[in-house]
């Protein structure tokens, strides 16, 4: 991909060199929290056991059910400084994350007044370990997401590790698609989108999963609509087309349950299959169209 490295973006908000509190023996209970709605909750203290051991293994999940909306909490913090002692590739690496951070949204801000829409900025949180957000406490054993209380996205550095090394899923694009599928549930916050799918889940339990997996997939959309406009401006060339679509396959629901317990629970499903996610963002890839992100549809 290519991007000029520079400056540390206005929208980020840096709290890698806050410390943290917890105790207890460090599980990470949001993975656990995510497993279970994943699994069933229906299971003795055996299968308690095996998730426990199983988030040790997989520490990341993309996008986590377990940080809902609604919880208040004080904040954490708003200095928006370099983090203490950060490594040169660190550094680097948040220079990137700017760089997206601040083309996508300014990608957005020319999009949806096309539509009607005005673009408010979000904010990008970068912690270690654990920080709280406006949806609960945020984990790096929870992944990447968006908090729409606060209109924020959580980011540990760390997932992107993961996402290369155990999802097999290296590349500048992959992290850049990361964070504009976050970007995408902001875009779907401003449209209204995100409160009504909510409020369906509120009345209709039953359809929790199935409305949560369209939610997702037209996140995925929404972040190739941004990945067009990079396209259009020789940003990316078909190298990094692939990895964004190997990211964007890695963390589909099928793939994630095969690697934790060897087989998958469709019904569970709360992002919809790899092929599913990758089908979506090479919709947005391909159209740049938000009236092609219309995943609800179907």
């Amino acid at each position: 991909m290519r991007w000029t490295p520079g400056g540390q973006s206005p929208d980020i908000e840096d709290r890698r060199g806050q410390a943290g509190g917890g105790g207890g023996f460090g599980v990470p209970g949001g993975l656990i929290a995510l497993l279970l709605a994943t699994f069933g909750r229906r299971m003795g203290l055996g299968g308690l056991l095996l998730l426990i051991g199983l988030s040790f293994l997989f520490r990341h999940y993309f996008e986590p059910q377990s940080v809902s909306p609604g919880q208040n909490v004080a904040p954490y913090g708003t200095a928006n400084r370099e983090a203490e002692g950060g490594t040169p590739s660190e550094n680097r690496e948040v220079q990137f994350i700017s760089f997206v951070l601040d083309d996508a949204q300014n990608t957005w801000a020319r999009l949806l007044p096309q539509i009607g829409v005005p673009y408010r900025h979000a904010k990008l949180v970068l912690f270690r370990d654990y920080t709280v957000s406006g949806c609960g406490t945020a984990q790096a054993a929870t992944g990447p997401f968006y908090c729409p209380v606060d209109e924020k996205v959580y980011l540990d550095l760390g997932f992107f590790d993961e996402l290369a090394n155990r999802m097999g899923a290296p590349g500048e694009f992959g992290q850049a698609y990361v964070i504009a599928h976050e970007l995408g549930h902001h875009v779907q916050k401003l449209l209204g989108i995100e409160s009504k799918v909510r409020n369906l889940q509120q009345a209709d339990p039953s359809m929790t999963n199935p409305l949560s997996v369209r939610l997702e997939l037209q996140a995925d959309c929404l972040a190739g609509v941004w990945g067009h406009s990079t396209e259009e401006r020789n940003l990316i060339d078909q190298a990094d087309v692939t990895a964004g679509l190997n990211a964007v396959a890695a963390v589909g629901d099928d793939r994630l349950q095969k690697m934790a317990r060897g087989y998958v629970s469709p019904e569970s499903f709360t992002h919809g299959t790899s092929e599913e996610r990758a089908d979506w963002f090479q919709r947005g890839l391909s159209s740049g169209d938000v009236g092609s992100c219309n995943t609800f549809a179907k």
